[in-house]
Order: C-alpha cells, then structure tokens, then sequence
C-alpha cells in the first residue's frame, strides 16, 4: 500500500518478504561509512518482525513504513500498538521505533506523521519512541556518544537524529544513561565481606553455570522474577508465557554459562539473578548481518574471547532489594572476570531517575559515556 505525503517523499507500507527484508537493509547503506554501528544479524531483524514467530505480536499489532525520496528509500519505521498498555494498563500510548532517515525532515516528519495518524484512529492520546516492543527491546535515540562502538542492544543513530524531533514538535519523555568502568575498578573490598553476612543471615546461595543445559530449566522463574523486579519501572510491559520461550530460544544460546548468575534462598527459590553477555561489537561488524558463511565463527570467537562484557539484567525480588544480595552476585562476577581475565565492564541504558541502580553501582567508579532519549508528542 503505497501512501503520498507530498511531492517529494512517498510512504510505502512495507508488507512482503521482499518489502520487510528491504526494511531490514536500509540501515546498512545508511550507516556504511560508520565506524560505530554495529549491525544486526538480518535473519534475527527478519524473525523479530514476523507475526508467525515473534509471540510479541499475540499482545501487539505492528506496521512497517518505508519512506522514499527520488525513488530511493530514504527513511522507515514501525508503528506499534501494544494491547497490554492500552487495555491492561490504560496507557494510551502508540509506540514506534527503529526509526532512521537521511537528514532531511520532510522524510522523518512523513514517518512520524504517519505514526500519529495510526494513533488517532485508534483513540490513542500520545506517541512515544524510539521504543520496541517489550522492555527487552532496544529504545532511545542516541543524544550523546556518537563517536563510541554501539552494542548489540542498543540502537545507534546519527548525531542529527535529535534535532528532526524536536523540530517536529515532540518533548523529552525519558532519559537513559549508559555507563562503563574497567574491570580494574571492581575493587573486592566492597562486596567481598558484605557477601559473606548476606549469605550468612538470610540463607542464600549463589548458582553457579558450566553448561547452557543446566541454565535452561531455571529461565521461566528468572523471568518471572524479572516481572516482579521491574514492575514498577515507568512504561514495564510484562513479558508473556509465550515470550519466555521465544527469549529463552533466541538469547540464552548467546550467553555463556558461566556468566549467569542465580541466587537461591533457603527453600531454594531463585531470589535474584544476574546476566551478562560478552561484547559481539567488532564480531558484528566483521559478519556485516550474516552468519554464514563466516559471521557465526566470528561471534563464536567473540562469545570465547572477547575481553569486554555487558551487563544485561540484575533482577532482585522486592523482599531482598537493599538488603545487600547483589554484592553476593557481584562476588561471583568478580571470581569469573578474574579468571577470565576480562578488561572492561559496560552496563545496558538505565534510566536516569533510577536511584537504586545508580547506588548499586557507586563503588565501581562509573564513567556515563552515552546518553539516549525517548521522546513524546500528544496526539489530542
């Protein structure tokens, strides 16, 4: 379904193979000359937008828009409705995301126009993004760390991407940080005789992981227990029976074993957990969103070797919050990274009002390296 806008740039409704796969592309050439992108892996962009396979789309409907300029595309986005918001939730919300355009604002405001009109006829009062589908999508626009290597999680865009928002009308909704530290930072003084007390008065245990297998059985609980972290999070959309599957195919396999950490109480129920992912930055890009026939040995490479890990979730049931227990995982982090003989540690955007993160991390010494947004506008 092709849509006119004006003169110049021309919507088309992205529905084909053909079409979503073009969808997918786009960012490659409009980040080619980037040396801070990291690409997806196509196949895995492909899987997330097919409503057979993504069980995102059991709670959410979604459309794809590709903007075109002198017939070459110049811009996309995915306008999305997530029924658990709106009718659970009663956020009249319209979301949209990977949201990315040449520096031209008749292509971003043909877009985000669109985005609105979909909004208003479905009663929706405002319009949030860049967001995905679920709080483990990526989300925010980068405002700041243009010149630093993006990670598998994040988005990354240019540095004019800011100013076509603001131009267009919309506003500040939330603000994330990102931080990192060397691994040098992570000095045991400060956990290492907190973990012991911890253990000792409430009776926990730390898990530990050699084997992918033995981690699986576990995962419906981890994730249970991250609905019970982050539920009171501002925009937490629960994730589903279903999604947990879906997460659990899709991510598990990429994280190594050992760099998953579950925290048990007496009765041996999982109370906290902590997941961390090695850097695949430069493994990306050397497989440039292929895994075959040569990207899956780089990301195997990566997965053994590389030096910089991610941390991707801390959970902590609300009984256990600011009772200590993450210095008990932070201990069994350090004993890994020691053996592993890892370098430098990077944390998953954070949002900036969220004061419990910021003190979990304080002895660490972080340095905020990027900051990102997601930006509103009222539709009535």
């Amino acid at each position: 379904m092709t849509f006119q806008n004006n003169r110049m740039v021309t919507l088309k409704e992205a529905i084909s193979k053909a079409e979503i796969k073009k969808f997918v592309k786009f960012p490659f050439s409009l980040y080619k000359d980037s040396p801070f992108w990291v690409p997806p892996i196509i196949n895995d962009e492909l899987e997330t937008f097919d409503k057979t396979k993504n069980p995102a789309f059991e709670n959410a409907d979604a459309r794809f828009f590709l903007a075109y300029k002198n017939k070459e595309v110049a811009g996309r986005i995915v306008a999305i409705i997530n029924k658990i918001e709106i009718n659970q939730q009663n956020v009249k919300k319209m979301r949209f995301g990977w949201f990315d355009f040449i520096n031209d604002t008749e292509v971003s405001e043909a877009l985000l126009q669109k985005v609105g009109e979909i909004g208003l006829e479905n009663n929706l009062e405002f319009m949030e993004g860049p967001v995905g589908f679920s709080n483990l999508d990526k989300v925010g626009v980068l405002i700041e760390g243009f010149n630093e290597m993006g990670t598998m999680i994040t988005w990354y865009n240019h540095s004019y991407y800011q100013s076509h928002y603001e131009r267009l009308g919309f506003a500040k909704e939330k603000e994330y940080m990102e931080n990192r530290f060397p691994f040098s930072n992570a000095d045991p003084k400060f956990f290492i005789k907190a973990n012991e007390l911890v253990k000792r008065r409430y009776g926990i245990k730390a898990v530990n992981f050699t084997k992918t297998k033995d981690v699986l059985p576990m995962t419906d609980k981890m994730f249970d227990l991250f609905n019970e972290t982050y539920s009171s999070l501002s925009s937490f959309v629960p994730i589903t029976d279903v999604q947990k599957s879906y997460f659990k195919k899709k991510y598990i396999s990429f994280i190594n074993p050992e760099y998953i950490k579950f925290i048990l109480d007496k009765n041996d129920e999982l109370i906290a957990f902590g997941i961390v992912m090695p850097s695949f930055s430069k493994a990306l890009q050397l497989s440039k969103g292929k895994l075959f026939p040569f990207g899956i040995f780089h990301l195997l490479r990566a997965k053994k070797r590389s030096k910089d890990v991610l941390f991707y979730l801390i959970g902590v049931h609300p009984e256990y919050q600011n009772k200590g227990v993450t210095a008990v995982i932070f201990n069994e982090y350090y004993k890994t990274f020691s053996e592993k003989k890892i370098e430098n540690c990077v944390r998953t955007p954070e949002l900036e009002d969220n004061i419990a993160i910021k003190q979990i991390w304080k002895h660490f010494n972080p340095e905020i390296y990027k900051r990102r947004r997601t930006y509103r506008k009222d539709l009535q």
